[in-house]
This record gives C-alpha cells, structure tokens and sequence, in this order.
C-alpha cells in the first residue's frame, strides 16, 4: 500500500457530542481490528472538534492507528494527526500537500468520477475514495459510484478507498471489485458489540491485506 495508509477498515466516527464516549465507541472499533480512524463530527463546533481530535489522536497514537481528520488540515497539524481527508469543496489538495509536507496522509472524496482521482493522485493524494457504493444512512442523496471505479482507480497505484452505505453483506462485493479499505460509520458504531463489529468486518479482507 502507497504512503502508509493501511488496508482494512477504516472507521468513521459518527457524530457523538459526548467525547467520552466518542473515545469509547473509537477504542472499541480499534479493538476489533480497524486499521485507520477518521475524526469527523459535522454539527460539533470548533471548541469541541478541538477536544474530540486530540483524544482521538492520543488514542489513535497509543494504538498505532493512524487518525485522519476530515476536512480541516489546520486541526489535522494542531492535534499531530496522520493526516487530512477533503472532499472537492473542502479546499485545494495541492495547497494542502504542501501544508501537510510529505510525512503526512492525504486522502481525497472522489464521488463517483475516475477523473477526480486522477487530479487528487497528480495534487499529491496518498489515497482516493469513491462512493457512496451503496444506499447511505448517513447521506441519502449521495451520488451513487458504480463498482467498476474501484477496479479502475488501481492503474493510479494508491489505496482505493469504498465509502457510503457499506455492511457486512456488501462489503465482499466492495473488496472483490478493487477496494483496498472500506469506510464505514453506521454498520459499525451503531452496532451492540463495536469491537466484535470491527472484527467482523476485518476478517472479511483477505489475510495478506489485513496482515
């Protein structure tokens, strides 16, 4: 995998006020096998954001993990986070691999167009994720992405990313059509068992990939 960005599950969080708990449900998808974290809360405001990113990112950092942070590389840097994850109305990937340097992840929302992650890979992206593969809970009216981009996006020679919608019953059919990793947020932290969740999902890559 290029740059440093882990195959497997790679756990969205959900957008939790209570950062104890946010920490928990987090500790608990780790537990489980998810490979990277992404720290997004949409309704949380930026005192808040600020507490959840360095919890996470202590977290993340104890546990080898690493933690991207969705749409803000200033918070990404503040809190010594792996990196930052934009999607196209989220501000210039170059402008943003420049900020970051090269020791840092840069991951790059590329919906459901090949050509997106063609530019995001030329502006320095480490990764590039389509979707949403499947029917969202989270964002109803996405843009659905057929399956055929997964396998195409790997000419690029970056980890492909499948995002929106993934279960445990379609996730076979993500991987089998190109995805490196699979970003999830409702089928894993709205589950009874997190950790066992996580794992479910991480037995499901093959054992060379999640190894």
């Amino acid at each position: 995998m290029a740059a440093g960005f882990p195959p497997g599950l790679y756990a969205l969080t959900p957008d939790e006020p209570d950062t104890s708990v946010l920490v928990a449900k987090v500790r608990a998808a780790i537990a489980g096998g998810a490979a990277a974290v992404q720290y997004r809360n949409k309704p949380a405001d930026p005192a808040l954001r600020g507490e959840q990113a360095r919890a996470l990112a202590a977290l993340c950092r104890a546990a080898g993990v690493p933690l991207v942070v969705n749409d803000d590389v200033e918070l990404a840097l503040a809190v010594d986070g792996a990196g930052v994850h934009l999607g196209r109305e989220d501000g210039d990937l170059a402008a943003a691999r420049r900020r970051l340097g090269p020791g840092r992840l840069l991951g790059a929302s590329c919906y459901d167009r090949v050509e997106f992650a063609d530019r995001a890979v030329a502006a320095g992206a480490d990764y590039v994720a389509f979707g949403s593969m499947f029917a969202s809970p989270t964002k109803p009216a996405a843009v659905r992405a057929p399956l055929a981009l997964l396998g195409a996006a790997r000419r690029l020679g970056v980890p492909v990313v499948a995002i929106g919608g993934i279960t445990l019953e379609n996730a076979p059919e993500a991987i089998a059509a190109g995805a490196d990793a699979l970003a999830v947020i409702t089928a894993l932290f709205d589950a009874g068992d997190i950790a066992a969740r996580a794992r479910a999902f991480s037995e499901i890559f093959p054992r060379e990939a999640a190894a």
